[in-house]
């Protein structure tokens, strides 16, 4: 059985050797496409194989991982970005894997491991994706009676754990090739839709959002949008016109949600909004719904550590703001101070789920 490492690449010099280092003995071949690098990210791939291929750069990651796989032999294709290795003990896995894994398997999902620090749109610590598959598919009948061909593929879940460390300009990276897909799609798949949502809320800047919201007003208004869709869609207008400082259309979009089935997205936002307006109670009774009375559906943290900072920072100064010769304070007093050590003790331990 042979596996071909198929790889696109484009000025991975400070990262590739680390990559092919830690999986090349597993493969049989190993295949390098190159989208542009100005740097030693193709002198680095020599060291590993001489087949290395030039790709003009169209805008496509799938156009450019297809035509890598179109270069492969193997039985299996092994798809590796630069900034991902395997620790040698997953490589002894991935080796055992080959020894035995059986033909029928179409698929074979490992363990996409990302340290949260380091996270840009990844709500969990580890999630399973396909990262080896089968270069040709045979179709078989099923079913004894009025048979029919399977279609889904046979996929079995590795134990293997691959770790992923983004480069600090990899949010931003992602970010411009979804844009650029929205601005020539007009409306997107709802997967694209959906990770433009999270790039955009996690690590957009005002720029950024100005040039989406054309696009998820258009999600706003297309009668075809699902309720996913428009929660996201406000939930990124909400916090591109915070960040503007247009209140008006702020506000606007946040009460479309807020009254109905608010998520923690649009109650930080309301939280970081009242809280910029020095109105800490009102920014305090937003961040506590975020934190325990609604879901994310684009930043798990919005529904666990911001939002309980920002309760610790609003309940520390109204605290702190209460007169000392007032006799009803000391009762407000004592509330606030359960309250903050509560919100401490809620942050001191949450922590990203571990996977999907």
């Amino acid at each position: 059985m042979k596996f071909s490492l198929c790889m696109i690449v484009k000025n991975e010099e400070a990262v590739l050797n680390r990559c092919l280092e830690s999986m090349a003995s597993a493969m049989d071949e190993i295949i390098i496409v190159d989208t542009g690098s100005t740097d030693a990210t193709k002198k680095i791939a020599t060291a590993y194989t001489d087949q290395i291929y030039d790709f003009a750069w169209t805008g496509n990651f799938a156009e450019a991982r297809n035509y890598a796989a179109s270069k492969a032999t193997g039985d299996y294709i092994y798809t590796a970005d630069a900034d991902e290795y395997l620790e040698p003990e997953e490589l002894q896995k991935l080796l055992q894997l080959k020894k035995v894994l059986l033909p029928e398997v179409e698929i074979v999902q490992m363990l996409y491991c990302t340290p949260p620090e380091l996270s840009t749109v990844y709500n969990f610590a580890e999630e399973y994706r396909p990262k080896l598959y089968k270069r040709l598919r045979s179709f078989t009948w099923i079913d004894p009676i009025h048979e029919t061909l399977r279609l889904e593929p046979v996929v079995f879940d590795s134990e293997i754990r691959i770790q992923h460390r983004p480069s600090p300009g990899h949010a931003k990276r992602d970010l411009e090739a979804l844009a650029a897909a929205a601005d020539r799609e007009k409306l997107l798949s709802d997967k694209l839709r959906h990770m433009y949502a999270m790039e955009l809320y996690r690590c957009g800047d005002v720029s950024d959002f100005n040039r989406a919201k054309g696009f998820f007003q258009r999600v706003m208004e297309d009668p075809d949008s699902g309720q996913d869709a428009l929660r996201e869609a406000i939930c990124v207008l909400t916090r591109g016109y915070r960040l503007a400082g247009d209140v008006s259309h702020f506000l606007a979009y946040a009460l479309r949600d807020a009254v109905t089935a608010p998520t923690s997205e649009l109650c930080c936002e309301l939280g970081a909004y009242f809280e910029e307006a020095e109105d800490y109670e009102e920014a305090s009774l937003w961040y506590y719904n975020a934190a325990h009375e609604t879901s994310s559906i684009l930043d798990v943290h919005t529904g666990g550590d911001l939002p309980l900072q920002g309760l610790i920072r609003c309940y520390e100064i109204m605290l702190a703001a209460l007169p000392e010769d007032d006799p009803f304070a000391a009762l407000t007093a004592n509330q606030y101070e359960e309250a903050l050590a509560d919100a401490r003790e809620a942050l001191a331990n949450w922590d990203v789920p571990e996977e999907l």
